[in-house]
């Protein structure tokens, strides 16, 4: 019942935000700072510089410093971290929001709605749960060694930090012990094999078979051979005697106690306070409050519109059996697939530069930052997505060759490299007029909404020359579209493991070794995959309605730059700020900078 309040109460905050908010808008002109929007600024501040205290290092973050600990954990820090949440809730609320000014009334949402998500979160206790289909906070570390290591107080750091993981990891496996104690954890299918990610490090013959001696493998050319020996002669200390053997003792926990005794119910209704548990996940992943049955209709009735489009390709390549050939074609025809990990890579390397040729055609500002294009670890590609992307960074995963479509393989890369994750994310940090808090942060309706919408602006680009890669972005589509069928299907409506991969299959182009990984990824992380389809609905529905009331003045590339200047922000903001972008008569596009 705590957490049915909360959400109430966080429903009834976005609307009253919401009334407001559009009248901040509709204003013209820069009000004079007042004392609430100093008392507002201070507030976020203060919570932003605490929060950056909490996480590691994951995929998703650009490694601008090397730090020197990890984040501290444990119940008591946890307990701390929801206490302290809870308090800057009570002050945001005592702040009279008409005081505020329009800028800061976005703020003051996109804040509102942060904050919640961490309250939330910590209600239910996530952090028991450290892990989901494909990402773990051991996993998470293997991005570290992946930074710029420029001087020796990078590398002074990186083994101070090194040496802080066995006492990172003792607090991890305590709190995920707790969570198997009331049966909340991840269900053991979803586990098979997941050990094998802890044990490339744990079986490791020396450190220098470890990701993490990567840094001392090559060194910046201003340093001396002697300090080059000293800082490798430290990094085979420290991970001979802290960092394999916290592996071995995360391994031996994992095999020995968390898998065998993980959940097997599917459902996250299943979970204690399971119900509200999911619902809270809807919330923090979409923004919105529909019920599980309601996103499961949209589902149903959007997998019905991309099924018949498929049809139109099959007819217009000559394909005369049904769905179910034309799929078992696709999976199987040696035509769409490479033979080495070089030529996948190679492959999505010239869709990238593809974009690039006609980027200033659909967007006015563009990211100073790069991105590199590398393959996902070899020690999580087995249980690993297609590929993910990031600031300074597309993973492409070449693992299992004969599930890797070339078809698909546009899609992919404009949804996780550019104009997708590795564009939208720099954008967004590049981005000095928002505070740090929606500079750095991350919510998933808008950036995988956004991202899927890439996918489908593709088509627009002229990115798909064959009918085929028409086809691989409806997969793509079908997907995200299909993931609103299969997560609640099996977090709300009792569908069964089977019954979720056979829809995937009779939907999709994807392999079926995807299917298995990325079904999977549902049952462990629950609302997740609602994310991109409702994000992606909602931006090209703000699109055709600025598309109407605009008409001949209408700039695709100040749409753009309108949608990705605002940050990562909650559907709601995202509204508000395309009708006041109609109001003001579609301004041209920003300068490149």
């Amino acid at each position: 019942m705590k957490y049915v309040f909360k959400l109430a109460g966080s429903v009834r905050m976005a609307q009253l935000i919401g009334l407001v908010a559009l009248v901040g808008l509709a204003a013209t002109g820069v009000a004079l700072a007042s004392q609430s929007d100093e008392t507002f600024e201070a507030l976020y501040q203060e919570e932003w510089q605490k929060r950056q205290q909490q996480y590691a290092v994951d995929e998703n973050a650009e490694v601008s410093r090397i730090p020197v600990s990890l984040p501290v954990v444990h119940a008591k820090a946890q307990a701390d971290r929801l206490a302290y949440w809870e308090s800057v809730q009570s002050r945001l609320a005592a702040i009279p929001l008409t005081a505020l000014s329009a800028e800061n009334q976005i703020n003051y949402r996109v804040f509102s709605f942060q904050i919640q998500s961490l309250i939330n979160d910590q209600t239910f206790k996530l952090f028991e749960k450290p892990l989901t289909g494909d990402t773990s906070f051991w996993g998470d570390l293997t991005y570290m060694p992946k930074g710029q290591f420029l001087t020796q107080q990078d590398y002074e750091n990186y083994l101070l930090w090194l040496a802080d993981i066995p006492r990172y990891f003792d607090e991890q496996i305590i709190n995920m012990r707790a969570g198997l104690a009331r049966g909340f954890t991840p269900p053991a299918i979803a586990l098979v094999g997941r050990e094998a990610t802890a044990a490339s490090v744990a079986n490791a013959a020396s450190p220098k078979d470890t990701i993490y001696f990567k840094p001392f493998s090559a060194f910046p050319a201003t340093f001396s051979t002697e300090l080059q020996r000293t800082l490798t002669a430290k990094a085979n200390a420290v991970i001979k005697a802290s960092v394999i053997p916290a592996y071995q003792q995360l391994l031996a926990f994992l095999t020995d106690t968390y898998i065998p005794g993980a959940v097997t119910e599917l459902d996250a209704f299943s979970l204690p306070d399971g119900r509200d548990f999911y619902q809270s996940q809807i919330f923090k992943y979409t923004t919105l409050t529909l019920t599980p049955e309601a996103i499961h209709d949209i589902g149903l009735s959007e997998v019905r519109k991309i099924k018949a489009r498929m049809h139109d390709v099959m007819r217009e390549v000559g394909f005369s059996g049904d769905l179910a050939e034309f799929l078992s074609f696709l999976r199987t025809d040696p035509q769409f697939y490479v033979t080495t990990p070089q030529a996948l890579l190679d492959r999505a390397a010239w869709t990238a530069k593809e974009f690039d040729a006609v980027a200033k055609n659909w967007f006015g500002r563009l990211p100073r930052s790069r991105f590199a294009i590398i393959p996902v670890p070899d020690d999580i590609a087995p249980y690993y997505t297609a590929g993910r992307g990031g600031p300074g960074m597309y993973l492409v995963n070449t693992y299992d060759l004969p599930s890797r479509p070339l078809y698909s393989l546009p899609a992919l890369t404009l949804h996780e490299s550019a104009p997708g994750h590795a564009f939208q994310m720099p954008l967004a940090a590049e981005n000095t007029d928002i505070p740090a808090f929606r500079r750095n942060t991350y919510i998933s309706a808008y950036g995988e909404g956004w991202a899927l919408y890439s996918e489908k602006l593709g088509e627009e680009m002229g990115m798909y020359h064959t009918p085929y890669e028409i086809f691989g972005m409806l997969s793509y589509q079908m997907w995200r579209a299909a993931r609103l069928v299969v997560d609640t299907g099996i977090h709300a409506k009792g569908w069964s493991r089977q019954q979720a991969q056979d829809f995937m299959k009779n939907n999709t182009a994807l392999s079926v070794h995807e299917v298995t990984t990325e079904v999977d990824r549902y049952i462990a992380w629950p609302g997740q995959a609602l994310s991109y389809y409702l994000g992606q609905m909602k931006i090209e529905a703000l699109r055709a309605q600025a598309e109407q009331a605009l008409g001949s003045q209408f700039d695709i590339r100040a749409f753009h730059d309108t949608v990705l200047q605002l940050g990562s922000v909650p559907l709601s903001v995202l509204e508000a700020r395309i009708e006041r972008f109609i109001a003001e008569g579609g301004p041209s596009s920003y300068a490149n900078n």
